[in-house]
């Protein structure tokens, strides 16, 4: 009688790890996927942007920032001596440009791409409509007043969202934007362990995410080494809406 309730519970164990691991493949797979039509009920509705299709070596390379100060400037300074001015997109929080609009402005006259991060940092797809629309709107006057150029690309905070914050930043004028290739340097482990996390997923027509904030204290030191190895292996540095663009061309001449 023992010897079957044991065996009974050693089934029972295998089921629960088996069902756990079926659960974890589907969220893996959920989220690396290249775009993200399952909001969508036709082709024609909005979706996110994970990565592009394209022939050429071309990838955009991306920074969230939503606080601090320590870490902005050092990255700024890596991005201009390794020559990716204008090459980069900086999705930046209100709040935090408000509070900074000296880093602001150096983005802006480095000519770096800018995108919203949205208002508060909060996931969106828990909002109702009418604050998920308030939260893209005061965004974007923020910071085209802090720019003097309207974003037309949004990152959402945690990159969270659902149908409705698609369709509500798309009528807004937007288009959010993920990404295929997470650094995972804001859980800061290591150089050596970002670099190889990059450098083993990139591929053409990638969008790669890194931040900027305060919480990541090894991204400044990752980079020049990660933009070394990818110049080397033939990659150029793009901002998203050239990569969309020139994705664009691409098929239409294929066409």
């Amino acid at each position: 009688m023992n010897i079957m309730l044991v065996l009974r519970a050693k089934k029972i164990r295998q089921f629960i790890v088996i069902l756990t691991a079926f659960i974890f493949t589907i969220g893996v797979v959920y989220l690396e996927k290249d775009s993200i039509p399952v909001f969508s009920s036709t082709s024609s509705e909005p979706k996110a942007i994970y990565s592009v299709n394209t022939q050429n070596k071309q990838i955009a390379l991306t920074f969230d920032i939503s606080w601090g100060e320590k870490r902005p400037e050092p990255i700024l300074d890596i991005l201009d001596q390794s020559g990716l001015n204008g090459k980069v997109t900086f999705f930046l929080s209100s709040p935090w440009s408000e509070s900074h609009p000296e880093i602001v402005q150096r983005i802006v006259e480095s000519g770096y791409e800018i995108g919203s991060h949205g208002h508060k940092h909060v996931n969106y797809s828990k909002l109702p409509d009418e604050e998920i629309e308030a939260q893209i709107k005061k965004a974007h006057e923020i910071l085209t007043k802090l720019t003097n150029q309207e974003p037309k690309l949004i990152r959402t905070p945690n990159g969270d969202f659902d149908g409705r914050v698609l369709k509500i930043a798309n009528r807004l004028g937007y288009t959010v934007i993920q990404w295929d290739t997470d650094s995972f340097d804001w859980t800061n482990p290591g150089v050596d362990e970002i670099v190889k996390r990059v450098s083993e997923k990139v591929h053409p027509g990638d969008i790669i995410l890194m931040h900027a904030s305060d919480t990541c204290l090894q991204t400044h030191e990752a980079l020049p080494i990660l933009i070394k190895h990818l110049k080397q292996e033939g990659y150029t540095f793009v901002t998203i809406s050239e990569l969309i663009a020139n994705a664009k061309i691409e098929s239409n001449e294929i066409e």
